[in-house]
């Protein structure tokens, strides 16, 4: 119901920044699509394996960025990879068929996930900005595709890669942001996979959309049975002929089939062949990919592979279509594996495949790998901004590559099932795009807020969400403003709005020189000498409040304001925060608006008192007129 209120089908134009694109996946067919709007200026570049005719209705825009990459490391190897806009290893075409992929009927990997698969964005246009090489994604590539897709007309874009942590007028993806942004174009950007760290962030500037991940409530079960007659769940992707005898089999530890010091972990060339062959190898998680220690004990001539997590990953499991039949256990689980094998004289175990389970519970919960805040570069911004789907997540894949990307991989498949912030990003991106069509005046502030202002932060049942990697509620430097809500960002009732002044501003209140202010947002800006800048002044939808050490009596004063974008109405604040040590005062209370676009202003005082060094507390401030509820979390740090 709520796609129908998009006008005209096709106007909305998504770039994806990545690595290029398939084109011959049916996620770009073009089928009922209109001629190529007249006011994009895109093309499709020529180059290895791919051509303008390549192009069509639905993918009107493929090009690709290598001077930078070239000038450092010679010229692109073209017998390793495609010097064009094509995707040779699937990245580029999972997370734009995710963004804006058209309906594609029976998809699913090996009859996992089966169904329709269609992309946020169904009925958006698509075009591939492709930077990332074998030998890396360098800064000048990226920032001259960012600003090449600004020049070809796009309304979003969508950038599944980060770099290093680093000032905003030294990053790359800020700096070509900033511009998107002030021509009014969306820009998503993974928060990346570096959790559950704290301080892991990556694209944390305030113009930037940031986003973390979350799981689904689909899973792909796949049970451990023990000679002792006990089970241990765990999932997997893994189908083919293979298949384990339906009785148990022999069982061995990596760690004891192998000379190496980190033979447990099944790395290449690692296991001695005649203490694995048939036999199922626990192997355990880390340092080499998941999928490779497979491979590895298939070398050998190993049955089947447990995949047991440790510390690093906690109960995380994320799913792999194996080469052979294997499952992942979480830590607990994979303890257990470990003290049978140490403790039975002659251990056996077996795994059964149950295929796709739906109305997994509870769910989303964040993902142990999602990046977390708080944000290293501006703690007075609260970053993730939200999270979305990003656990095993079904979208096309590329022709050139199996589905776990190894060369020992001869699979094909039109569809394929992987994880990470990448693939989160993509969601926010596509319904970004979803919004700017019901919304074409809206600026990229405003849709932002709305996702943020309208994410839940709560399951059905009335409990918190979860964090995977501790077990226990997960807090806004995990989930942000909370897991995105695309019927109700459509209609938030209010937002926070911001204009590129407004995050000047915000530069000069970090002190910013004039030279840095110049190479960030590439044109002249001075500061007010005589006026004084504050970050909490900057009109973000959500609250982080620092207090130094010790805190006591400390008040800090954040200004917002509100624009209503919905019908009249009169709104009442509502402050929950569980804290000894900080009292919340909002002035007004109560905000009536009369008309659309109105503008209303409130002050949020923060006053401090003693906590030791390390406490966070986590609390909201909600607006609601009855009907619509604008929300924004707050998070109070102590140093």
């Amino acid at each position: 119901e709520e796609h129908r209120r998009i006008k005209g089908p096709g106007s909305i134009l998504l770039a994806i920044s990545l690595v290029g694109v398939w084109p011959e996946s049916k996620s770009f067919l073009d089928t009922g699509f209109g001629p190529v709007p007249s006011s994009w200026k895109g093309e499709c570049e020529s180059g290895t394996n791919f051509t303008t005719k390549n192009c069509n209705r639905k993918l009107i825009g493929a090009r690709f960025f290598a001077r930078g990459y070239e000038a450092t490391l010679g010229p692109v190897d073209e017998s390793k990879e495609s010097k064009s806009p094509r995707d040779d290893d699937g990245h580029g075409t999972h997370t734009s068929s995710t963004a804006g992929g058209s309906s594609v009927a029976d998809a699913s990997l090996f009859g996992y996930a089966a169904g329709t698969a269609r992309g946020m964005a169904a009925r958006a246009r698509v075009a591939v900005y492709k930077v990332c090489w074998v030998g890396g994604c360098f800064s000048s590539d990226i920032l001259a595709a960012m600003d090449k897709a600004i020049d070809d007309g796009v309304n979003v874009l969508s950038m599944s890669l980060g770099g290093s942590m680093s000032n905003y007028y030294r990053d790359s993806v800020a700096i070509g942001a900033f511009a998107a942004m002030e021509k009014g174009i969306f820009v998503s950007c993974s928060a990346g996979n570096a959790g559950p760290s704290s301080y892991s962030l990556s694209n944390v500037a305030p113009w930037i959309t940031t986003i973390g991940a979350g799981t689904l409530d689909r899973d792909f079960p796949a049970f451990v049975t023990l000679g002792n007659g006990k089970n241990y769940s765990g999932v997997s992707l893994y189908k083919g002929d293979a298949m384990l005898p339906g009785k148990l089999s022999p069982f061995v530890y990596a760690g004891n089939a192998s000379n190496a010091t980190n033979g447990n972990l099944c790395m290449m060339g690692t296991l001695i062949p005649e203490q694995v062959a048939g036999k199922i190898v626990l192997c355990d998680r880390g340092v080499n990919p998941r999928v490779q220690k497979g491979a590895v004990v298939k070398a050998a001539g190993g049955l089947g592979m447990v995949l047991s997590n440790t510390d690093a990953n906690g109960e995380e499991l994320v799913a792999d279509a194996h080469l052979l039949p294997a499952t992942a256990v979480g830590q607990k689980g994979g303890d257990e594996i470990k003290h049978y094998l140490f403790s039975d004289p002659k251990p056996t175990a077996t795994i059964l495949f149950e295929g796709t389970k739906v109305g997994i519970q509870p769910s989303p919960v964040v993902a142990a790998f999602s990046s977390r805040g708080p944000d290293s570069i501006t703690p007075d911004i609260l970053k993730p901004d939200m999270i979305a789907p990003g656990v095993n997540i079904l979208a096309g894949w590329v022709g050139s590559v199996g589905p776990t990307g190894l060369a020992t991989d001869g699979r094909r498949v039109e569809f394929n099932i992987i994880s990470g912030t990448s693939m989160s990003c993509p969601h926010v991106s596509g319904l970004a795009a979803l919004i700017k069509a019901a919304h074409p005046d809206w600026s990229p502030a405003a849709i932002k807020s709305a996702l943020m202002t309208t994410a839940y932060v709560t399951y059905k049942n009335g409990k918190k969400l979860q964090d995977v990697a501790t077990g226990k509620d997960s807090t806004p430097f995990d989930h942000g403003a909370g897991h995105v809500d695309p019927v109700s960002a459509l209609n938030p009732g209010l937002v926070y709005d911001l204009t590129a002044d407004d995050y000047l501003n915000f530069l000069c209140a970090l002190n910013y020189s004039a030279t840095e202010i110049t190479s960030l947002a590439r044109r002249k800006f001075t500061c007010d000498a005589s006026k004084k800048y504050s970050v909490t002044d900057l009109n973000y939808p959500s609250f982080a409040v620092n207090f130094g050490s010790g805190g006591a009596d400390a008040v800090i004063k954040h200004s917002r304001t509100l624009t209503n974008v919905g019908a009249p109405g009169t709104y009442k604040v509502v402050i929950s925060l569980q804290s000894p040590g900080v009292k919340v005062a909002v002035e007004p209370e109560t905000l009536s608006f009369r008309q659309a676009n109105e503008k209303k202003s409130y002050t949020v005082t923060f006053t401090g008192s003693s906590m030791p060094a390390g406490t966070n507390s986590f609390g909201r401030i909600e607006w609601s007129d009855g009907k619509q509820i604008v929300g924004s979390p707050i998070a109070v740090s102590w140093a």
